[in-house]
């Protein structure tokens, strides 16, 4: 302890200060106990009311009937008790209020690659604050992409890891990727680590070619040891996450189709249509640098008054009700963008910057960018959907962009770091950075000068809309006028964006060709112009669409639904288990809120069971707009409309008791509905999943079972015989275990259960004996009852939860150990050698 030295901890223990200040000063909200409101928070709140209420009663359930005619809860939310990353993620964060919290990681973990890459620490403060305020971070949080932006932020941290693994410090290093890692896996976006896992390859592979040509063979395998051995401790304390989600994954709409139909666009995940949606446009890709090149956001052009000042006064309260967004996406809630000033040290850092990683960070930046162009790009993607493991699992392509999100900042202060080091780089190489200057100010200021040149400010869908105005009569002229103006709104608000990036980046130059000029200028002040330049420059537009108006108090954010008359008379119903179908929410598919207050048909999740989205698109949706047709008809008569209802044969088997039409008024029960298991007289054979739903187009669910013959065997002891008096009813609900009572079964029945059919946890019983049970109507589950009274119970029982959570501890006890192990020799060796011996390569 003699040759510690208090004096080279204190900038690092001023940048946790500084982080902790910076992100509470950004979301004072928090100080006031307020919470943020965010689209995908409430939504989680809605779908995961059930799981949330048992937890309260200490019950973690793993299966839910809230959305979706039920489904595991393991992408909802489950308690992996035995994980010790849950700890470590509310550690590194120091339990600061979200999102709060979520900001500080983002900039520690930037400050502890940017240290791993030799950078000093308050040029590492700088990096941070470059890295922590890019727009992308603040819409994630604004939409409640929490999860995303927490693994996005572990990235720097697990890389950092890797990087001084190959500098020789192998326990440190990983020490810090198997933490990082493991709490990165922990928050479970695993298509965010997915995309991290292109960097780090090519990080990988950069020091592997490096150690080759420079024949440091055992160095190289031992670095590539302890990333393995890091990895493997990453992942162990995760497994049961990880399997459960794996083995879950199969089954959804990720895993391989069910149906042949329409094979022209499935593959062997996702959709390529869903896949592909949210493709970049390639002219946005320009936000990176001017973030309204395409508008920012979705709003009303009149949010930005001064663009309707050369407007046609004839035209300017229609053009002023247009959107202020004209870019590929569907819709989206601002640009990614990572700073004028950064892009052109970029630029500069590809010229000035010596080493391998270099090459690993522009490659991975060229192939996000081009695999973020999707449908606009198609060659590179239908590869990579067709070929590389695992790619056709993730949709919104576009998000890989936030691999870039690390890779412009990083390399654009390991440029700054060098002109730090060596002001003369400036002068020694001024070709250099008039040829940075002129691909980012030179060309945002050819935008200026001839905008229509380089971009389009019409959409494809508005250019459609205005054709079909002129094909159904409007008046052409007036359409082009129309087109005319609509255009010089939006070049005025390209204009604008593109002047203030062009200030920023000439702003910013002239302080490094000051710096580079000036002998006795510090570097230090350097950092201090630099950080302000930046923090000038992205505030403003992360304030535009994340700030203080995003808060709301706790009771709001935490009860974000109000019931509805009809739920209020749903609600008094105390019948065991039953669904909803609320027809006033639009889209049924995408609504969460009938999910808070019951059990719903639809719900909101981005990983449904894969059959029972095949049901929706072949059987509900239809079902769903024939009621609503006979809701809405000017003479429905009771019995037209008890018609309908008992047409809804999907609907029916499916127990949907209840059809909100209005939330004003009681709901419509539904006599049709099944009940939660009944008895049927026949089975209709089928002989694949094609035949299976297309079955249910022409059959009677109360008295016939649809039924795939690989379950023949199932059915062996069933003759088909039904006794009146028999019944079969749910005396018992829980999530995780549904008990039946059967009676008066003079002989063995097909019984149908109401419930989603999935083999990977759920086991039958009868009588307390396992029993074999099979699915029946594409997506119920059936089986063969015997003659006599008897108990049945279904029990959620998966094995990838309850041996995972075995290992799982196991991993977490090994990571703790590996931790302990680690910081102890490494203490050791500072204590026995204080002076440095590891000779770490630049």
């Amino acid at each position: 302890m003699k040759n510690f030295d208090l004096k080279k901890i204190i900038p690092y223990v001023i940048a946790v200060i500084v982080f902790v200040v910076i992100s509470l000063v950004y979301f004072s909200p928090v100080l006031q106990g307020k919470k943020i409101q965010q689209s995908d928070g409430v939504n989680f709140r809605g779908v995961s009311k059930e799981i949330v209420d048992y937890r309260e009663k200490g019950d973690n359930i793993l299966w839910t009937n809230s959305l979706f005619g039920g489904m595991p809860a393991y992408q909802i939310s489950v308690i992996y008790k035995n994980n010790i990353s849950r700890f470590f993620s509310k550690l590194f964060y120091l339990w600061l209020p979200m999102p709060a919290a979520i900001l500080f990681i983002l900039l520690l973990g930037f400050f502890i690659l940017l240290i791993s890459l030799k950078a000093d620490p308050w040029l590492s403060m700088v990096g941070a604050i470059a890295f922590g305020f890019s727009t992308y971070f603040f819409l994630a949080i604004g939409a409640g992409h929490n999860t995303k932006t927490m693994a996005v932020a572990c990235m720097p941290a697990i890389l950092s890891g890797a990087i001084l693994a190959f500098r020789g410090r192998y326990l440190l290093g990983g020490a810090l990727m198997a933490i990082f890692l493991s709490i990165q896996i922990f928050v479970n976006h695993i298509q965010m680590t997915y995309y991290f896992m292109i960097l780090f390859g090519f990080v990988i592979l950069a020091e592997i070619i490096y150690n080759i040509l420079k024949k440091q063979y055992l160095h190289f395998v031992k670095a590539l040891a302890v990333i393995i051995i890091a990895f493997i401790l990453a992942v162990l304390p995760n497994i049961s996450q990880l399997w459960t989600s794996y083995e879950y994954m199969k089954d959804t709409i990720r895993g391989k189709p069910v149906l042949t139909s329409e094979l022209h666009n499935k593959s062997t995940g996702l959709d390529r249509d869903y896949i592909t949606q949210w493709s970049y446009g390639i002219g946005e890709t320009f936000t990176l640098m001017i973030p309204n090149v395409k508008g920012g956001a979705d709003g009303a052009l009149n949010e930005t008054k001064s663009a309707l000042d050369n407007v046609d006064r004839k035209f300017r309260k229609d053009v002023a009700q247009q959107n202020h967004y004209w870019g590929n996406l569907p819709f989206t809630a601002g640009p990614v963008y990572v700073g004028a000033f950064v892009c052109f040290l970029f630029i500069l850092g590809l010229f000035i910057v010596k080493g391998r990683l270099k090459w690993a960070f522009l490659t991975t930046t060229i192939l996000a960018i081009l695999l973020s162009w999707g449908h606009n790009f198609n060659f590179l993607t239908n590869f990579f959907i067709d070929y590389i493991p695992f790619y056709s699992k993730f949709r919104a392509v576009s998000s890989i962009l936030v691999v870039v999100e690390v890779t412009i900042p990083l390399l654009a202060i390991l440029a700054l770091k060098e002109i730090a080091e060596n002001p003369k780089i400036i002068k020694e190489k001024k070709l250099f950075f008039f040829i940075s200057l002129g691909l980012t100010a030179g060309l945002t200021l050819l935008f200026v000068l001839l905008p229509t040149t380089f971009f389009n400010f019409i959409k494809n869908t508005e250019a459609t809309q205005f054709n079909e105005l002129i094909k159904k009569g409007a008046d052409s002229n007036l359409i082009d006028g129309f087109i005319s103006n609509l255009e010089t709104a939006r070049v005025s608000i390209f204009k604008m964006s593109c002047l203030r990036s062009l200030l920023f980046i000439l702003i910013g130059a002239g302080v490094l060709w000051t710096y580079s000029s000036m002998k006795k200028i510090s570097k230090y002040v350097l950092y201090v112009a630099i950080a302000i330049l930046i923090m000038i420059d992205m505030v403003p537009v992360d304030r535009k669409y994340l700030n203080d108006k995003n808060f709301e108090t706790p009771k709001k954010v935490e009860n974000p639904f109000i019931t509805s008359t009809a739920d209020n008379f749903i609600l008094q119903d105390s019948t065991l288990n039953f669904r909803v179908l609320n027809l006033t929410v639009g889209n049924f598919t995408t609504d969460a809120s009938t999910s808070y207050f019951h059990k719903s048909i639809g719900g909101y999740h981005a990983a449904k069971l894969k059959r029972y989205q095949d049901l929706i698109e072949h059987r509900i949706v239809r079902e769903h707009d024939r009621l609503i047709k006979t809701l809405q008809s000017d003479n429905v008569t009771d019995s037209v409309l008890i018609a309908t209802l008992y047409g809804l044969t999907s609907l029916n088997m499916l127990n949907t008791k209840y059809y909100i039409y209005s939330p004003n008024a009681r709901p419509l029960r539904n006599p049709a509905a099944l009940g939660n298991a009944w008895f049927v007289k026949e089975i209709k054979w089928v002989e694949n999943p094609d035949e299976e739903i297309k079955a249910l187009d022409h059959f009677i669910p109360a008295t016939t079972a649809v039924v795939d013959k690989s379950f023949e065997e199932n059915t062996a002891h069933f003759n088909g015989e039904i006794n009146p008096i028999s019944e079969i009813k749910l005396i018992k609900y829980h999530p995780d275990t549904l008990t039946y009572e059967a009676k008066s079964l003079k002989s063995a029945q097909l019984a149908v259960f109401s419930e989603i059919y999935y083999d990977k946890g759920w086991n039958a019983y009868i009588d307390g004996e396992k029993a074999p049970y099979f699915r029946a109507n594409y997506l119920l589950r059936a089986m063969v009852v015997p003659a006599g009274d008897h108990k049945i119970e279904f029990r959620f029982e998966p094995k990838s939860f309850y041996i995972g959570e075995k290992i799982s501890f196991a991993g977490s006890a090994l990571l703790v150990l590996f931790l302990a192990g680690s910081l102890f020799m490494i203490f050791l060796r500072k204590k026995n050698n204080p002076v440095k011996t590891n000779k770490e390569e630049k």
